[in-house]
């Protein structure tokens, strides 16, 4: 995870960047050209995550994460973020209803989930939901 506030404590992952951070544009033919070439390589998922129940609140709430990532990958990065016990179940919640399995992908539940170009998940420390 990218960002140069809140990080895990252990280094910062490349696979999610913050997406509180603006990057200024140019407006050229050029430059045109250039972020079409990114946009098609884009590979990442704009991630929206809330806190339900006892769970700490995360200070950064949208990342960017790479659309092949697991869900398993995701649950390990919040629970460096808010510093849970190694020990400590996190859950995830899609639509606050349900949790999706471990080795689903990120780009699967966008798909089916996503709304208004990002996805909600929801996290706590005990189940809330389902």
């Amino acid at each position: 995870m990218e960002g140069n506030e809140g990080s895990a404590g252990n280094g910062n992952p490349e696979d999610i960047t913050n997406k509180e951070k603006t990057e200024p544009t140019v407006d050229t033919a050029e430059n045109d050209q250039g972020n079409a070439k990114r946009d098609a390589s884009k590979k990442k998922v704009d991630v929206l995550l809330k806190a339900t129940g006892d769970a700490p609140i995360m200070k950064k709430k949208k990342w960017a994460v790479d659309q092949n990532k697991q869900v398993s990958y995701l649950i390990d990065f919040i629970k460096k973020y808010i510093k849970c016990d190694p020990s400590e179940s996190l859950f995830i919640y899609v639509n606050q209803t349900f949790v999706p399995p471990p080795d689903q992908l990120i780009s699967n539940l966008y798909e089916c989930f996503g709304t208004d170009g990002k996805l909600v998940l929801h996290y706590c420390k005990t189940q809330a939901w389902g």
